[in-house]
C-alpha cells in the first residue's frame, strides 16, 4: 500500500470538499454531531472519573463514523444514522486497542503538562475544573497550552489515518499507526496548507462574526448574540471538519471507491 503525495494548495482544498459534503445533507450531519456530543457529555456525567477517558478511547471507532458518512455525502448520498456506528460493526476489537493506546499517549501528554502547571489543564481535561481568571491568564497554563499541543501533534498523525486503515483495509493496529504517520510526514505540505486553513477557518470566521455583531449592535448586545452564535458555528465547522478528513484520506489513500467497512480492500 502506498501513499500518494499531496500538495500544499490540495491539502488547502481539504476544508473545503468537506463543507461540499456538508451541503449534501446538512440537517443530518448536525443531528449526528450533536448526538455524539450528547453520547460523550452522558459518558462523563456517568462515569466521572474515567469518563474522559472512555470517551477517548471510542475515538476512534467514531472516526470511522464520520468518516463513512462522508464517504456516503462524497457519493452525494444522504448517509443513515447506522453510519455513525459503523465503526463498531468493522473491526471492534482493533479499534478498541487503538483507543486504548490513543488513551495512553494523550494521558502520558496531559502528564507533561503538570510540570509547567501543577496540574491545572489535566484537571480541567479530565475533570472539568475550570481555572480561575488569574490561572487562564498565567505565563504556567500557556506554557502547558503548549507542551500540550506539542506533545499532541505527533499522537495526532498516529492516529490520522490508523482508524479507517484498520476498518477498511484490514491493518493491524501497529501497521496502521505506522502507515498514518509515514503518510502524514511524506504529506508535511499538504498537511501544512490544511493547518493554515483549518486556522482561518477556527479563529477567522469566529472573528469576523464577532465583528460585525459588535459594529451592527454595540458591544452589550453584540457580545451577546456573539455568545449565542458561537455553538452554532461550531455545530456547523465540525461536520466541514470531519469531511476534511476523508477529503485527506481520499487523496492520500486514493481510495474514492473504497469498499464498504468490513470489506478490506486488496493491498
Amino acid at each position: 500500500m502506498k501513499a500518494a503525495v499531496v500538495s500544499f494548495r490540495r491539502g488547502a482544498q481539504w476544508l473545503l470538499e468537506g463543507w461540499r459534503m456538508f451541503r449534501v445533507a446538512p440537517l443530518a450531519w448536525l443531528m449526528f454531531v450533536v448526538l455524539y456530543v450528547m453520547m460523550m457529555a452522558l459518558l462523563a456525567s456517568v462515569v466521572p472519573k474515567i469518563g474522559f477517558a472512555l470517551g477517548l478511547a471510542l475515538v476512534p471507532a467514531f472516526t470511522v463514523g464520520f468518516m463513512t458518512i462522508s464517504r456516503s455525502c462524497a457519493r452525494k448520498q444522504a448517509p443513515p444514522m447506522v453510519d455513525l456506528f459503523a465503526g463498531f460493526r468493522s473491526q471492534l476489537p482493533a479499534q478498541l486497542a487503538l483507543g486504548a493506546v490513543y488513551v495512553l499517549l494523550v494521558a502520558a501528554t496531559l502528564w507533561a503538562t503538570t510540570l509547567a502547571d501543577d496540574g491545572v489543564l489535566m484537571r480541567w481535561f479530565v475533570d472539568g475544573q475550570k481555572p480561575g481568571i488569574e490561572s487562564i491568564r498565567s505565563a504556567e497554563l500557556r506554557s502547558a497550552l503548549l507542551v500540550f499541543a506539542g506533545g499532541l501533534t505527533p499522537v495526532i498523525t498516529l492516529f490520522w489515518f490508523a482508524p479507517v486503515l484498520v476498518a477498511w483495509h484490514g491493518m493491524g493496529v501497529a501497521k496502521a499507526m505506522f502507515f498514518s504517520f509515514a503518510a502524514c510526514m511524506v504529506n508535511w505540505r499538504a498537511f501544512t496548507g490544511y493547518g493554515v486553513a483549518g486556522a482561518m477557518l477556527l479563529l477567522g470566521v469566529p472573528l469576523v462574526v464577532s465583528g460585525v455583531l459588535l459594529m451592527l449592535f454595540g458591544l452589550q448586545a453584540g457580545s451577546a448574540l456573539t455568545d449565542r452564535l458561537m455553538p452554532i458555528l461550531v455545530l456547523v465547522m465540525a461536520p466541514v471538519l470531519f469531511g476534511s478528513f476523508y477529503a485527506s484520506y481520499r487523496d492520500v489513500f486514493g481510495t474514492a471507491t473504497a469498499p464498504p467497512p468490513g470489506e478490506p480492500v486488496p493491498q
